[in-house]
């Protein structure tokens, strides 16, 4: 399907119908690039289960549609399990193969952004892969510091590949001290 630059876009929750698209757009890059490690494409049923979890511990995840067609998702996850990480979420953002140089990222990013600025997050952390430049300068242009990198840590497609660590804080006007 061809959609062109002037056809309108909406970001919004995703619903149990976009799981098929949304699974079809994570296989490209779980395929074919290094914006995820994993290796193994999740089914429908998979990514259900996650986006189950995600919206159930209250993080948004939401898609970019354009005529019809979702063309784009982005969520956040907890950053990592311990309780003294609860104040911490991590970014990921997935354009379909194709829809690139449209901005779907930056209103996908700056939706979430938004999204996770009105919770009671304070930190939102991105894990970019080394190789992925236009994502490392998307989210520099909204506001991440780049705080880091983890040298060889990921290893497909024959290659080692390091991560960008990529910071921002959420909520400027929240209490510095959480109150939970």
């Amino acid at each position: 399907m061809v959609l062109h630059k002037a056809t309108a876009l909406t970001i919004r929750d995703a619903k149990a119908a976009d799981f098929d698209t949304i699974t079809r757009i994570y296989a490209h890059y779980v395929l074919h690039a290094l914006a995820t490690f994993e290796e193994i494409p999740p089914d429908a049923d998979e990514m259900r289960r996650r986006h189950a979890s995600i919206t159930g511990a209250g993080l948004p995840y939401l898609v970019a549609e354009m005529g019809g067609v979702v063309v784009g998702y982005s969520y956040a996850t907890a950053y990592r399990p311990r309780s003294a990480y609860r104040h911490t979420i991590e970014d990921s953002i997935y354009i379909a193969d194709g829809f690139g140089g449209r901005d779907l990222g930056l209103a996908l990013l700056t939706a979430l952004i938004e999204r996770c600025d009105a919770g009671p997050w304070r930190e939102l952390v991105a894990v970019i892969g080394s190789v992925n430049a236009g994502s490392i300068a998307l989210h520099a242009r909204l506001g991440f510091d780049h705080v880091g990198v983890l040298r060889k840590v990921g290893y497909k497609h024959g290659q080692w590949v390091d991560t960008v660590l990529m910071q921002r804080s959420l909520g400027e006007d929240k209490a510095l001290v959480p109150q939970k």
